[in-house]
Protein backbone atom coordinates (compact mmCIF):
# COMPACT_ATOMS: atom_id res chain seq x y z
CA UNK A 1 0.00 0.00 0.00
CA UNK A 2 1.09 3.63 -1.23
CA UNK A 3 2.29 6.00 2.24
CA UNK A 4 -0.50 8.46 2.37
CA UNK A 5 1.43 11.50 2.98
CA UNK A 6 -0.16 14.76 4.93
CA UNK A 7 -1.55 17.12 2.32
CA UNK A 8 -0.96 19.82 4.20
CA UNK A 9 2.52 18.38 4.87
CA UNK A 10 3.49 18.35 1.53
CA UNK A 11 1.65 21.91 0.67
CA UNK A 12 4.01 23.45 3.75
CA UNK A 13 7.25 21.77 2.04
CA UNK A 14 6.29 23.10 -1.62
CA UNK A 15 5.69 26.35 -0.13
CA UNK A 16 9.40 27.39 -0.03
CA UNK A 17 9.58 25.92 -3.71
CA UNK A 18 7.32 28.23 -5.29
CA UNK A 19 8.62 31.56 -3.31
CA UNK A 20 10.59 32.21 -6.81
CA UNK A 21 10.84 30.89 -10.24
CA UNK A 22 11.19 26.77 -10.21
CA UNK A 23 13.78 27.31 -13.13
CA UNK A 24 16.28 28.67 -10.15
CA UNK A 25 17.05 24.88 -9.00
CA UNK A 26 19.44 26.29 -7.50
CA UNK A 27 17.30 27.17 -4.55
CA UNK A 28 15.69 23.49 -5.04
CA UNK A 29 17.25 20.75 -2.24
CA UNK A 30 19.84 18.37 -3.92
CA UNK A 31 17.68 15.45 -2.81
CA UNK A 32 14.58 14.19 -0.48
CA UNK A 33 14.00 12.33 2.35
CA UNK A 34 13.19 9.68 0.25
CA UNK A 35 16.37 9.70 -1.25
CA UNK A 36 15.48 11.12 -4.69
CA UNK A 37 17.68 13.24 -6.33
CA UNK A 38 16.94 16.65 -8.06
CA UNK A 39 17.79 15.98 -12.07
CA UNK A 40 19.54 19.51 -13.52
CA UNK A 41 18.52 20.90 -16.86
CA UNK A 42 15.27 19.78 -16.73
CA UNK A 43 12.23 20.71 -19.14
CA UNK A 44 9.90 20.75 -16.00
CA UNK A 45 10.24 23.37 -12.79
CA UNK A 46 11.99 19.99 -10.70
CA UNK A 47 12.66 16.67 -11.12
CA UNK A 48 14.00 14.17 -8.25
CA UNK A 49 14.74 10.47 -9.37
CA UNK A 50 15.90 7.69 -7.84
CA UNK A 51 19.76 7.02 -8.66
CA UNK A 52 19.74 4.68 -11.52
CA UNK A 53 15.73 4.48 -12.16
CA UNK A 54 14.27 3.72 -15.64
CA UNK A 55 10.78 3.98 -17.11
CA UNK A 56 11.91 1.58 -19.59
CA UNK A 57 9.79 -1.33 -17.66
CA UNK A 58 6.78 0.50 -18.20
CA UNK A 59 4.45 0.69 -21.20
CA UNK A 60 1.43 0.98 -19.00
CA UNK A 61 0.20 3.71 -16.60
CA UNK A 62 -2.51 4.31 -14.13
CA UNK A 63 -3.58 7.03 -12.19
CA UNK A 64 -4.85 7.80 -8.93
CA UNK A 65 -6.17 9.79 -6.35
CA UNK A 66 -6.25 12.91 -8.53
CA UNK A 67 -5.48 15.96 -5.35
CA UNK A 68 -6.93 19.43 -6.22
CA UNK A 69 -6.28 22.29 -4.14
CA UNK A 70 -6.92 26.27 -5.51
CA UNK A 71 -4.35 28.70 -3.86
CA UNK A 72 -4.60 29.38 -0.36
CA UNK A 73 -7.40 32.77 -0.26
CA UNK A 74 -7.64 32.27 -3.77
CA UNK A 75 -11.52 32.66 -3.09
CA UNK A 76 -11.30 35.57 -0.79
CA UNK A 77 -9.32 37.64 -3.02
CA UNK A 78 -11.08 37.21 -6.16
CA UNK A 79 -14.56 38.58 -3.89
CA UNK A 80 -12.77 41.26 -2.81
CA UNK A 81 -12.21 42.50 -6.32
CA UNK A 82 -15.65 41.55 -7.47
CA UNK A 83 -18.39 44.22 -7.11
CA UNK A 84 -21.53 42.57 -8.36
CA UNK A 85 -22.41 39.65 -6.14
CA UNK A 86 -23.51 37.46 -9.75
CA UNK A 87 -19.52 37.21 -10.36
CA UNK A 88 -18.63 36.04 -6.69
CA UNK A 89 -17.48 32.86 -6.37
CA UNK A 90 -19.26 30.57 -3.48
CA UNK A 91 -18.05 27.73 -2.18
CA UNK A 92 -20.32 25.03 -4.05
CA UNK A 93 -17.84 27.08 -7.38
CA UNK A 94 -14.72 26.32 -5.76
CA UNK A 95 -15.72 22.30 -5.58
CA UNK A 96 -17.26 22.27 -8.73
CA UNK A 97 -13.84 23.80 -10.29
CA UNK A 98 -12.02 21.42 -8.52
CA UNK A 99 -14.17 18.33 -9.58
CA UNK A 100 -13.83 19.34 -12.94
CA UNK A 101 -10.34 19.48 -12.96
CA UNK A 102 -9.83 16.57 -11.37
CA UNK A 103 -11.86 14.45 -13.70
CA UNK A 104 -10.39 16.09 -16.94
CA UNK A 105 -6.22 15.21 -15.72
CA UNK A 106 -7.03 11.46 -16.55
CA UNK A 107 -9.05 11.96 -19.61
CA UNK A 108 -6.69 14.30 -20.64
CA UNK A 109 -3.48 11.87 -19.70
CA UNK A 110 -5.44 9.29 -21.30
CA UNK A 111 -5.93 10.35 -24.39
CA UNK A 112 -2.51 11.82 -25.08
CA UNK A 113 -1.01 8.55 -23.61
CA UNK A 114 -2.75 6.22 -25.93
CA UNK A 115 -2.13 8.07 -29.11
CA UNK A 116 1.46 7.92 -27.94
CA UNK A 117 1.18 3.89 -28.01
CA UNK A 118 0.87 3.90 -24.10
CA UNK A 119 -2.44 2.13 -22.08
CA UNK A 120 -4.11 3.45 -19.20
CA UNK A 121 -5.25 0.21 -16.88
CA UNK A 122 -6.93 -0.14 -13.36
CA UNK A 123 -4.44 -2.61 -12.36
CA UNK A 124 -1.12 -3.20 -11.19
CA UNK A 125 1.75 -5.15 -12.88
CA UNK A 126 5.57 -5.54 -13.52
CA UNK A 127 5.30 -2.82 -17.27
CA UNK A 128 2.28 -0.40 -15.01
CA UNK A 129 3.68 2.69 -13.90
CA UNK A 130 1.44 4.44 -10.97
CA UNK A 131 1.13 8.29 -11.06
CA UNK A 132 0.02 9.92 -8.32
CA UNK A 133 -0.65 13.59 -9.16
CA UNK A 134 -2.34 17.10 -7.38
CA UNK A 135 -3.00 20.21 -8.60
CA UNK A 136 -1.77 22.62 -6.28
CA UNK A 137 -1.89 26.69 -6.32
CA UNK A 138 -4.89 26.81 -8.80
CA UNK A 139 -5.99 30.23 -9.59
CA UNK A 140 -8.85 30.82 -12.29
CA UNK A 141 -8.53 34.48 -13.66
CA UNK A 142 -12.80 34.79 -14.71
CA UNK A 143 -14.08 31.71 -13.39
CA UNK A 144 -17.85 31.61 -15.73
CA UNK A 145 -20.29 31.61 -12.63
CA UNK A 146 -23.16 31.35 -15.28
CA UNK A 147 -25.19 33.81 -13.35
CA UNK A 148 -22.87 37.07 -14.20
CA UNK A 149 -25.07 38.39 -16.65
CA UNK A 150 -24.19 39.39 -20.35
CA UNK A 151 -21.04 41.35 -19.79
CA UNK A 152 -17.64 39.85 -21.39
CA UNK A 153 -14.46 38.73 -19.57
CA UNK A 154 -11.30 38.70 -21.47
CA UNK A 155 -7.81 37.78 -20.66
CA UNK A 156 -4.58 37.10 -21.36
CA UNK A 157 -4.11 33.87 -18.89
CA UNK A 158 -7.19 31.73 -18.02
CA UNK A 159 -5.21 31.13 -14.66
CA UNK A 160 -2.00 29.11 -13.31
CA UNK A 161 -1.55 25.73 -11.32
CA UNK A 162 1.19 23.80 -10.20
CA UNK A 163 1.59 19.79 -10.76
CA UNK A 164 2.78 17.60 -8.02
CA UNK A 165 3.48 14.30 -9.27
CA UNK A 166 4.76 11.08 -7.83
CA UNK A 167 5.67 8.02 -10.04
CA UNK A 168 5.93 4.72 -8.21
CA UNK A 169 6.04 0.97 -9.59
CA UNK A 170 2.46 -0.18 -9.34
CA UNK A 171 3.43 -3.73 -7.72
CA UNK A 172 6.26 -2.61 -5.15
CA UNK A 173 4.62 0.98 -4.28
CA UNK A 174 8.27 2.14 -4.13
CA UNK A 175 8.58 5.57 -5.54
CA UNK A 176 11.48 6.65 -7.79
CA UNK A 177 10.32 9.90 -9.43
CA UNK A 178 8.78 13.19 -8.11
CA UNK A 179 8.01 16.09 -10.60
CA UNK A 180 6.91 19.59 -9.37
CA UNK A 181 6.35 22.28 -12.37
CA UNK A 182 4.21 25.72 -12.37
CA UNK A 183 2.61 26.57 -15.62
CA UNK A 184 0.19 29.65 -16.50
CA UNK A 185 -2.74 28.32 -18.87
CA UNK A 186 -3.59 30.72 -21.79
CA UNK A 187 -2.46 32.41 -24.85
CA UNK A 188 -0.10 35.33 -25.59
CA UNK A 189 -3.25 37.04 -26.50
CA UNK A 190 -6.14 38.59 -25.04
CA UNK A 191 -9.20 36.27 -25.60
CA UNK A 192 -13.13 36.07 -24.08
CA UNK A 193 -13.00 33.70 -20.86
CA UNK A 194 -16.13 31.45 -20.04
CA UNK A 195 -16.24 27.56 -19.08
CA UNK A 196 -15.39 26.08 -23.05
CA UNK A 197 -11.86 28.53 -23.35
CA UNK A 198 -11.28 28.01 -19.50
CA UNK A 199 -11.47 24.55 -20.00
CA UNK A 200 -9.42 24.77 -23.10
CA UNK A 201 -6.98 26.64 -21.37
CA UNK A 202 -6.46 24.84 -18.34
CA UNK A 203 -6.70 21.03 -20.71
CA UNK A 204 -3.26 22.62 -22.65
CA UNK A 205 -1.41 22.18 -19.55
CA UNK A 206 -2.51 18.95 -19.22
CA UNK A 207 -1.78 18.23 -22.30
CA UNK A 208 1.76 19.23 -21.87
CA UNK A 209 2.43 16.74 -18.90
CA UNK A 210 1.31 14.26 -20.54
CA UNK A 211 3.34 14.87 -23.46
CA UNK A 212 6.55 15.04 -21.43
CA UNK A 213 5.58 11.87 -19.90
CA UNK A 214 4.96 10.01 -23.11
CA UNK A 215 8.79 11.95 -24.58
CA UNK A 216 10.05 10.49 -21.58
CA UNK A 217 8.64 6.76 -21.99
CA UNK A 218 9.26 7.18 -25.85
CA UNK A 219 12.97 7.85 -25.18
CA UNK A 220 14.03 4.79 -22.34
CA UNK A 221 12.02 2.42 -25.50
CA UNK A 222 14.16 4.26 -28.16
CA UNK A 223 10.75 5.16 -29.71
CA UNK A 224 10.57 7.54 -32.46
CA UNK A 225 7.27 9.42 -33.59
Amino acid sequence: MIRKASIWTLLTLLACFLAGPLAAKDKLPESTKDGLKLAHQHDLGAVYLKPGATLADYDKVKIIDIYVAFKKNWQRDHNREEIGLGNRVKDKDVERIKEKLAAEFPAVFKKVLEKGGYTVVDDTGPDVLLLRPAIINLTVTAPDLMSAGMSSTYVQSAGTMTLYMELYDSQTSEKFAEVLDAEEAGESFAHEANRVTNKADFDRTLEKWARLLVKRLDETHNVSH
